[in-house]
């Protein structure tokens, strides 16, 4: 092997050595009712699970609930940085929760807040962002470049995963897919407009008709108002789900609405951004085929260009609860990795004026200015 090819075959393999380097990270997913928290290793696996309650309306009690979750994960393991997903609009720089529906987070400089009191690196983004990447990296979209995955749970959240990348728009503000207006004057949403999609095909619009049909003491309703015992408030989502599955006709039929109006929600979001995939998950998605094949009939029937074109397939998210935080520990792994990165060069650069400093004592301030050699 030639000089040349030994320095080029030495320079890959101390490449491929500091691209080995996978930590431990911390991943964190903030919900309205838990905290999630779990050490997560560069595979996706999760070493260390840790459950806290929220404090919505206490934001000072949810930060010290995550530094006292990070603090206590640390003493048991060596992790190098710490990625949070947060319920709310998180800016573009990923530093400020400016909104949480179900949070007292109003302009909240998340991410300042908690770097000043964990001594690795801390990174923040919407929890829907980090679900997306989890389940891309690791689960149901492992094998696809471009990922639409959706979220159903009391809305619906959303994101776009392209190249392994969070797709996040100009403002930080991309994927709120359960926002857009379907049904023009139609039911009121908690975000002030009416008719958005989660208002149709969520775990809350699931609640809303059957309660609406025990209220009406609708006969088709007799199992649901037995499972409540005729008190409708009391009647949840997955209620209806396992009574669907106990072969329930009413519920059946409700699952197939709310899998109308989301497989014809998604044929538009396919023609918007042409994903090779799609993965739903959130607490809804639990139904399994008795939502996702309604789903698909819809989209398919939706689909503009349909029977000229590909059509993604729909897939049912495999991480469960555990995908916000895993795909927050993602993130904080390749802040890790660009913090180590800046470290490096900044020792080099320090060992280089050290160096600079050694050679100039050696030789002496002023030893090779022409003035000062004998003769000059």
């Amino acid at each position: 092997m030639s000089e040349r090819s030994t320095r080029t075959a030495t320079r890959a393999s101390r490449r491929a050595r500091v691209n080995l380097w996978d930590p431990l990270t911390i991943g964190i997913d903030i919900g309205g009712t838990k905290i999630l928290a779990g050490v997560v290793d560069s595979s996706g696996n999760v070493v260390e699970l840790r459950r806290q309650p929220t404090l919505g309306h206490d934001v000072v009690g949810v930060e010290n609930t995550i530094v006292e979750l990070v603090h206590e994960l640390q003493q048991q393991y060596d992790v190098a940085a710490v990625g949070v997903g947060a319920a709310g609009f998180v800016d573009a720089s990923r530093s400020t929760v400016m909104f949480s529906p179900h949070l007292a987070w109003r302009d909240e400089p998340l991410r300042a807040r908690l770097a000043g009191r964990i001594a690795i690196p801390v990174v923040v983004d919407n929890d829907a962002n980090t679900t997306a990447l989890g389940e891309s990296r690791f689960g149901a979209g492992v094998g696809h470049r471009f990922v639409l995955c959706i979220t159903l749970g009391t809305g619906i959240g959303g994101a776009i995963v392209m190249d392994g990348r969070v797709f996040r728009g100009a403002n930080g503000m991309a994927g709120e897919f359960g926002h857009m207006q379907v049904v023009p004057d139609g039911h009121r949403c908690p975000c002030g407009n009416r008719g958005c999609w989660e208002q149709y095909a969520s775990g809350n619009a699931l609640e809303r008709e059957a309660r609406e049909l025990i209220v009406a003491r609708s006969p088709v309703a007799h199992r649901l108002a037995e499972i409540c015992g005729g008190d409708p408030a009391r009647l949840s989502g997955p209620q209806v789900t396992d009574a669907a599955r106990d072969g329930d006709p009413l519920s059946i039929e409700l699952l197939a609405d709310v899998g109308r109006w989301l497989g014809t929600g998604a044929a538009g979001l396919v023609a918007a951004f042409d994903p090779n995939c799609i993965v739903i998950g959130g607490g809804v998605s639990d139904a399994g085929e008795l939502l996702l094949g309604p789903t698909r009939e819809w989209m398919l029937r939706s689909l503009v260009g349909r029977g000229h074109r590909s059509e993604p397939p729909i897939l049912l998210a495999e991480l469960g609860p555990q995908a916000g935080f895993i795909g927050a520990a993602d993130m904080a792994r390749s802040a890790a990795r660009r913090s180590r990165r800046a470290d490096r060069r900044r020792e080099r650069q320090l060992e280089r004026q050290q160096l600079k400093q050694q050679l100039r004592e050696q030789r002496g301030e002023g030893w090779f200015r022409r003035s000062d050699r004998p003769g000059a």
